[in-house]
């Protein structure tokens, strides 16, 4: 059945709307009613529409996370497509993008993607994409990823400690753009550039369960050197698009923009929600939970990448949400409790970007219109999904997040529906309250009486 959402505030065309969204059964945007007088028009001519009145909630295109490592299959008790996705429901996003590591197999050739798109089946609550992964030696699998639909490649530029993905030299860099010219592929790296020994840390040097002692181990210099290596293969290889993932040093920026007079929107930039909300400064002792590579910085870095957001400088905001159990982030009790140095660099939050964001608007003069630009309408544009996504009008995906912007919560373990509890925004009280998120005109979840999911979610490919 034709199905119409009403509210007295739809966001359509930049602008909070009195009106209404019809959805046909093929879950696209059939109608869009920017006023309330068409809304009743169209209900006396169609008396078999299923009505869904939200009075004053917002209604607003389904956001987008473009940075998610679901970890399915092989490392499911770090998460999985059902709980990531039933988190990401939950808070008002419709779209995941999955990382190509921290799975087993990593996403490196088709055969390992499709193996991926097999451990979706019926488990998805909102629709999911797949990054392919670069990794030495498969330069060969890059097109026929691509022809496989994945949005783009991702790679390392310092090593790591997934021993199924490897990092790359600028060498094997500038070997895959070779193979992706002419292709308009996209290829996102992790901006940190150093040799085997940079991260290491003489324990002896520092309080190991002090975040500063593991901040001097990721200074800002190795995102510089990252930075200046991606944007001077941008451009000798203007016809690939390249992408800078978690920026966490604002003192990159100058370069970026600097890049981008050459090369235009060909080069993007994401930030993430804790890079955004906290400070070293902030961080307790043995605060595990807020361990993530780069890592976060200093306040006055922070002033800037907000005034980045603002300016456009900065493309998108993500989650890099990236969990693992309790005792690899030494969360569990024993010697080596809240120890910074050992625990696994991640950040688990994808349920809670919305909020998380919101929250801080009003502080950086930010509103809907911002919201929505930075975690949908840019997100879709780089992935190639723009004419499908990220807008509420007709033809597009019926793709929406109902909320609340004066609803307040507190961060409690039993609302958090991603695998494992811990996070940053544990115990903080949060604007912004969810009600309700539809994936192509289907409800992925409700708040109501309890909460309800279900898995409507499909796989995105290009």
């Amino acid at each position: 059945m034709v199905r119409l959402f009403v509210s007295d505030r739809i966001f359509i065309d930049e602008d909070l709307c009195n009106g209404g969204i019809v959805v046909n059964n093929d879950g696209k945007i059939e109608e869009v009613f920017k006023d309330p007088i068409e809304v009743e028009e169209w209900l006396d001519a169609n008396s078999h529409t299923e009505l869904y009145d939200y009075t004053n909630l917002v209604i607003m295109p389904g956001l987008i996370d473009t940075h998610v490592h679901i970890n399915e299959p092989g490392r499911t008790a770090w998460e999985g497509f059902e709980t990531a996705t039933k988190a990401a429901a939950a808070g008002g996003f419709t779209s995941l993008i999955d990382m190509p590591l921290n799975s087993i197999p990593p996403t490196t050739t088709v055969e390992n993607l499709l193996k991926k798109q097999k451990a979706t089946i019926g488990k998805i609550c909102t629709d999911v994409g797949f990054w392919g992964g670069l990794v030495p030696g498969n330069e060969n699998e890059l097109k026929k990823l691509l022809q496989a639909g994945v949005v783009g490649f991702k790679c390392f530029l310092c090593p790591l400690s997934d021993e199924y993905f490897n990092s790359v030299t600028e060498a094997e860099v500038e070997l895959a753009m070779k193979h992706l010219e002419n292709t308009n592929a996209l290829v996102a790296f992790h901006a940190e550039k150093c040799d085997d020994e940079c991260c290491d840390v003489d324990e002896n040097n520092g309080d190991i369960h002090d975040f500063k002692t593991y901040l001097k181990t990721r200074p800002a210099s190795l995102e510089l050197n990252a930075i200046e290596m991606i944007t001077r293969v941008a451009q000798k290889y203007n016809s690939v698009r390249m992408h800078i993932v978690h920026l966490s040093s604002a003192d990159a920026l100058p370069l970026i923009k600097k890049c981008r007079e050459i090369v235009g929107n060909r080069l993007t930039v994401e930030t993430c929600h804790h890079y955004l909300n906290f400070t070293a400064d902030d961080i307790p002792q043995k605060g595990v939970e807020f361990k993530c590579c780069p890592p976060i910085r200093d306040a006055n870095n922070q002033k800037q990448l907000w005034n980045a957001l603002k300016s456009r400088d900065i493309n998108m905001v993500v989650s890099d949400h990236s969990p693992c159990p309790p005792e690899l982030k030494f969360l569990t009790d024993g010697p080596d409790f809240g120890n910074m140095m050992k625990s696994f660099c991640g950040i688990s939050s994808v349920q809670f970007g919305l909020s998380v964001f919101w929250t801080s608007c009003e502080k950086h003069n930010m509103d809907i219109s911002d919201m929505v630009h930075l975690m949908s309408v840019e997100p879709a544009k780089m992935c190639g999904f723009e004419n499908r996504k990220s807008k509420l009008a007709k033809g597009y995906d019926a793709d929406m997040c109902i909320w609340d912007p004066s609803g307040e919560f507190v961060v409690t373990p039993d609302i958090v529906h991603f695998r494992h509890k811990a996070n940053p925004y544990m115990g903080k009280k949060l604007k912004g309250l969810v009600h309700a998120t539809i994936v192509r005109g289907n409800f992925a979840y409700r708040r109501s009486d309890r909460e309800i999911f279900n898995f409507v979610g499909q796989m995105l490919l290009k």
